[in-house]
């Protein structure tokens, strides 16, 4: 029976990866070791009671009470707080869910993979911010990290049996999120609301906004290149509103590899799950007749300047990737808070590079966690002095 923990199990990852841990026999198949979330205790505790884990953890310290007397009499450990968070990755599961939002991810990931498990990765900022760190690690554990990003999924998956050697090229998709289709000067007046409403995919809000602003995407660029070890100017972005055809991978030989399928997460998920092997997944079939045409178009740099900055960012290296990331999550809550407009946040967070810049060679620092953790401290703090210093909106 395989051990399995899964850390932000409410979540839209979290959820996708439940649904699939029960479609696959539940506590049968599994034996559950630790579940996290941040808020949201009720699920938590429903999710606790059917799969048993020997821990369940809640990120906010004042639901403590709540989670403890939800799961009174089970026998089930509690804990609370971002401390028992890493401590719950420090019990050994066989497979891992890395699917808590932002860099609070990176260190339950890193502790997780001492354990030389497979940790699926849905957590892009741990590669974003401390990829070559992160990737030793592994090594270090005899550990493995599967990608669970659909086009980094795609990737992994079209690259099975090849030689990186031979790709010359790797090309993500992105939808272009809910403002796609927007004039460019509308841009700055889009609401939250606007933006957090997806065409095709079923996420949580912010990676939904992030979808809109392509800072997703931009992370995802850079985590193309610290998983797959590929130069920047190898990697490309296509604007493919359908969401079907997730990443493509171009041979020296002029053959390309595709990757299709529904826009559901759960088959990244499942196939993380199952790997190396294939099993059922209760996914949508693609009907490309029904479906009728694919399109394809280039980002436009003008609407997309997130791509524009994470170009940036590989090219500084070092921790680059770590201000960017800090700067990018403080832009968001801002504009969620409504202190920043939807076409600013790609500005604040280039006025917190440029500052952080002036103050350190953010690409020769040495890298360690702790390192990477001041950084994005002190991005942070940055950020939140950039988004007071004037009128965002």
């Amino acid at each position: 029976m395989r051990s399995v923990s899964v850390f932000g199990t409410t979540g839209s990852i979290g959820e996708s990866t439940y649904d699939l841990l029960m479609h696959q026999g539940g506590t049968e198949t599994y034996r559950a070791v630790a579940l996290t979330a941040g808020r949201n205790v009720a699920r938590l505790a429903e999710q606790a009671r059917i799969l048993r884990p020997e821990i369940a953890v809640i990120a906010d310290e004042s639901r403590l009470a709540d989670l403890r007397g939800a799961l009174a009499g089970t026998g089930i450990d509690t804990a609370a707080g971002t401390a028992a968070i890493a401590e719950a990755a420090d019990r050994p599961a066989d497979w891992i869910m890395s699917g808590i939002v932002g860099a609070a991810g990176l260190v339950p990931g890193f502790r997780a993979l001492r354990h030389g498990g497979a940790l699926a990765l849905a957590n892009k900022e741990s590669l974003v911010t401390a990829g070559p760190l992160l990737i030793a690690e592994a090594r270090r554990h005899s550990a493995r990290i599967l990608p669970v990003d659909s086009e980094h999924s795609a990737v992994f998956q079209a690259l099975v049996g090849e030689d990186m050697d031979s790709v010359e090229r790797i090309t993500i998709t992105a939808s272009g999120g809910a403002l796609r289709d927007w004039p460019l000067e509308k841009l700055t007046r889009a609401t939250v609301s606007e933006a957090s409403t997806h065409p095709n995919w079923a996420m949580g809000q912010r990676i939904t906004i992030d979808s809109a602003s392509m800072f997703n995407k931009a992370l995802e660029v850079i985590e193309t290149r610290e998983f797959f070890g590929i130069e920047p100017d190898q990697i490309d972005v296509l604007i493919h509103p359908e969401s079907m055809l997730h990443a493509l991978v171009s041979f020296r030989d002029g053959g390309m590899i595709g990757h299709l399928g529904a826009p559901d997460m759960r088959h990244a998920i499942g196939y993380a799950l199952n790997w190396p092997e294939r099993d059922h997944l209760p996914v949508a079939r693609l009907d490309l007749a029904a479906a009728g045409k694919l399109t394809f178009s280039p980002p436009d740099p003008a609407r997309y300047p997130a791509l524009r900055l994470a170009r940036e960012v590989m090219a500084t290296g070092g921790l680059a990737g770590a201000g960017f990331n800090a700067a990018k999550e403080v832009a968001l809550d801002a504009f969620i808070a409504g202190q920043v407009g939807f076409a600013a946040m790609a500005g604040v967070v280039e006025e917190v590079l440029e500052r952080l810049s002036g103050t350190a060679d953010l690409g020769k620092a040495p890298l360690s966690l702790d390192i990477v953790l001041d950084m994005d401290r002190e991005a942070r703090r940055t950020a939140r002095n950039v988004v007071a210093s004037k009128d965002w909106i």
